[in-house]
């Protein structure tokens, strides 16, 4: 019978052992996240992202890894929620990844950053759109979009030039993205056009019309919102309903089939900032056809997930290391050739092209207006 320091040197050498072999099985892959809503009322938008990123982790498996070692996509499910995103940034940075895609909402990449930067870890946002996000002289944080002023400035410059409307109402979701998103609207219209009505909804509520009400009292000929498709389809749907039969201009977070699917004819007629249609591109081709026959139809930002994944395992390729620092350096001084074209990015962490466009809804479609 084992007498009690016997016992006790067998259990420490058996600890001894499995930490021996977790390091040698850490050591034996590269794993990367993709984290993002995959779950609840935007989880189209995390799926995409993960499944994007899960292409490009396949496509290099299947040459051979990167380093002589096989990539591990580990998936993050933040639920659109700032707190989760903060617990699956530390949940990852314990499962030891040296890189995540990710995440989708502003307000879970921001707080989620210091986190990744603080573990040396590299963050490549596909769809964060906040400035806030790479200008907290976090140098391993990028993203491959671009940002809300670039975007407000769009929107407000084509309702000038191309709608003329005398009065607007400007709403938000009252997150870091949609309010961000309504401010640099509101501020690229400056005093050309008059602000009737500015305010805030609450994200999931099944019922705007009492806020709907309020504006058509105040008689504009179009309103803006910053926000997400859920929201965004229940307010066009809504606003008919209660018969103010005017135009909603809105951003890239309902840039998505679901929000004609929740507003129905509802949605005909609503303008969307976006980027170009990426179906043209010949750079494009094969991540379009690989993506379609795999997962189906990709999502607005599947194709900025996947180049996002491919910029952290060519940077890992070329530069023989998984050291965030070290990766952030060389992100930062190359142009990487993407689905969506050449990519390279600012002393920020920002691409140094962001061309947005406005995509309208006509016959149940976006469709990219001239």
């Amino acid at each position: 019978m084992m007498n009690r320091l016997t016992k006790f040197v067998f259990i420490a050498f058996v600890a001894v052992l499995a930490a021996s072999s977790c390091t040698r099985q850490d050591d034996q892959v590269i794993r990367i996240g993709a984290a993002g809503p995959m779950t609840g009322d935007q989880s189209k938008m995390g799926v995409d992202l993960r499944n994007a990123v899960e292409l490009a982790v396949t496509e290099w498996n299947e040459k051979g890894g990167v380093l002589g070692k096989k990539i591990v996509m580990l998936a993050g499910d933040d639920q659109a929620d700032p707190k989760q995103a903060v617990s699956i940034a530390n949940k990852f940075i314990n499962q030891k990844i040296v890189a995540v895609v990710g995440h989708w909402n502003s307000s879970c990449s921001i707080p989620a950053s210091k986190y990744y930067s603080d573990a040396n870890v590299v963050m490549i946002s596909p769809a964060t759109t906040n400035p806030q996000l790479t200008l907290q002289g976090f140098k391993r944080v990028f993203r491959v979009c671009g940002t809300d002023d670039q975007q407000g400035r769009v929107a407000a410059e084509f309702v000038l030039k191309t709608l003329h409307p005398k009065r607007v109402a400007i709403i938000h979701d009252k997150t870091a993205y949609g309010q961000g998103l309504a401010d640099f609207f509101k501020k690229a219209l400056g005093d050309k056009i008059q602000v009737v009505y500015y305010g805030g909804i609450i994200q999931r509520d099944p019922d705007y019309k009492a806020v709907l009400t309020t504006i058509k009292e105040n008689k504009p000929e179009l309103y803006f919102f910053g926000g997400i498709y859920p929201e965004a389809g229940r307010l066009v749907r809504q606003a008919k309903e209660i018969g103010m039969n005017i135009p909603m201009m809105t951003g890239d977070g309902v840039f998505d089939p679901t929000f004609i699917s929740i507003a129905g004819k509802s949605a005909e007629g609503t303008y969307v900032t976006f980027g170009r249609e990426p179906a043209g591109l010949s750079s494009a081709k094969a991540f379009l056809e690989r993506y379609k026959a795999r997962y189906g139809d990709p999502g607005p930002y599947s194709i900025y997930a996947y180049d996002a994944a491919n910029i952290i395992l060519t940077s890992i390729a070329e530069t023989g290391t998984t050291d965030g620092s070290k990766l952030a350096e060389f992100i930062s001084r190359t142009i990487f050739h993407g689905a969506f074209g050449d990519i390279a990015f600012d002393q920020n962490g920002d691409v140094t092209k962001a061309p947005y466009v406005v995509w309208q809804v006509k016959n149940g479609r976006f469709e990219q207006l001239p």
